[in-house]
């Protein structure tokens, strides 16, 4: 394949390791407002841009010399990007975790011929992609999805680091949850129906409700799905306390005669206690289970902080698909114009092998098993 023009739209750490990837076998463009996050790029002769993308025309500006854009924005900005991005007639492979109904965009997309892949990271994202090709060949009665990206060190109280803009992470605390039981979809608060899970070789984490389903409750006729986030026990108490207390608000309150957001300032003061410093090390686990015809398929995925390279886990694991799919988009091989969620990228067997080979030469290896 001849090398292509590839531009990706945020340097956050999971943007860094698309673009590092990438690089080696096309000519990548890093594009960020940030400076600083920017600089790793440079240093490893990457090109980069600093651009606003908030600014009315700025996205169709950056992304018109490019064959293929992907989108590693902040969740609040992942919508507007992803349609200007199809206005402007490119195709995209995006992981932005937005809160609107990305189907919004598929005549959009339709109208302007762009293959659009929508939430193409680990979860939702891989999970996506392995159902969507089993669904393909059997009939499934039950998906359960348990995902979590976790620090190696536990350092109280939340035992936790976050890879994705604070935003977004506390997005994942206050969205309902939406899942399927007996064909019915229900809604229930986020961090609802915590339960304790073991894993092997892992040890005990604590499991809730969140909305990770996305686009499988519209696109799956399943009787019953559920995805659920993974922490260390006795975190989400504290975050049921600072969601209760108003903490993770958007209605501004005022004090001293300003309006605040308490949720701006709550990401303030958390931020900083979240973010991973540098050598610090993460996990990203995974258990999907799949029940069909009186047999449970089981993929589990125990992935770490890379040493070799210095990336993080849940950057390889979120990353690595979209650049996976980005290349199957590059080659010709997936060609499905309009709005796709991952769901449909997993239902050719070709394509299927090529994420999972894609990802163990990555070193993000899924484990299959069958009872």
């Amino acid at each position: 394949m001849m090398k292509k023009k590839i531009v990706v739209l945020g340097a956050g750490l999971v943007g860094n390791a698309m673009a590092i990837d990438l690089s080696n076998a096309h000519e990548v463009t890093a594009v960020d407002i940030s400076e600083k996050a920017l600089a790793p790029l440079a240093d490893r002769g990457i090109q980069i841009r600093q651009a606003d993308l908030s600014l009315p025309g700025e996205i169709a500006r950056v992304v018109a010399p490019f064959d293929l854009v992907i989108g590693a924005v902040p969740g609040f900005m992942g919508y507007a990007t992803m349609a200007e991005v199809i206005k402007a007639g490119k195709n995209i492979v995006d992981i932005s975790f937005y809160p609107e109904d990305p189907f919004g965009l598929d005549e959009l997309a339709r109208e302007q011929g762009v293959i659009a892949v929508m939430d193409c990271g680990v979860a939702p994202g891989m999970g996506n992609i392995i159902l969507g090709y089993h669904n393909a060949r059997m009939k499934i009665e039950c998906y359960e999805c348990l995902v979590g990206g976790l620090p190696v060190v536990r350092e109280w109280p939340y035992e936790y680091k976050a890879v994705f803009s604070p935003i977004d992470v506390i997005e994942e605390y206050t969205r309902p949850a939406r899942f399927v039981v007996n064909g019915q979809v229900v809604v229930r608060e986020a961090l609802s129906d915590a339960e304790l899970v073991n894993f092997p070789g892992l040890g005990t984490l604590e499991s809730w409700n969140s909305d990770g389903l996305r686009s499988l409750i519209k696109t799956m006729d399943i009787p019953n799905m559920i995805e659920k986030t993974l922490r260390y026990p006795g975190c989400v108490e504290y975050l049921r306390v600072l969601r209760e207390s108003g903490f993770f608000s958007a209605e501004p309150v005022e004090i001293n005669g300003v309006q605040i957001k308490p949720i701006d300032l709550t990401a303030k003061l958390l931020f900083p206690k979240w973010q991973l410093q540098p050598g610090e090390e993460d996990y990203t686990v995974m258990r999907i289970n799949l029940s069909a015809e009186g047999k449970t398929i089981t993929y589990n995925l125990l992935d770490r902080f890379d040493k070799q390279t210095n990336t993080l886990s849940m950057a390889r694991t979120t990353g690595y698909t979209a650049t996976a799919v980005a290349n199957l988009v590059l080659k010709g091989n997936y060609t499905r114009v309009g709005i796709s969620p991952p769901e449909y990228v997993g239902r050719e067997e070709e394509n299927f092998k090529f994420v999972l080979n894609y990802l163990a030469e990555r070193g993000v290896i899924y484990h299959l098993s069958e009872e």
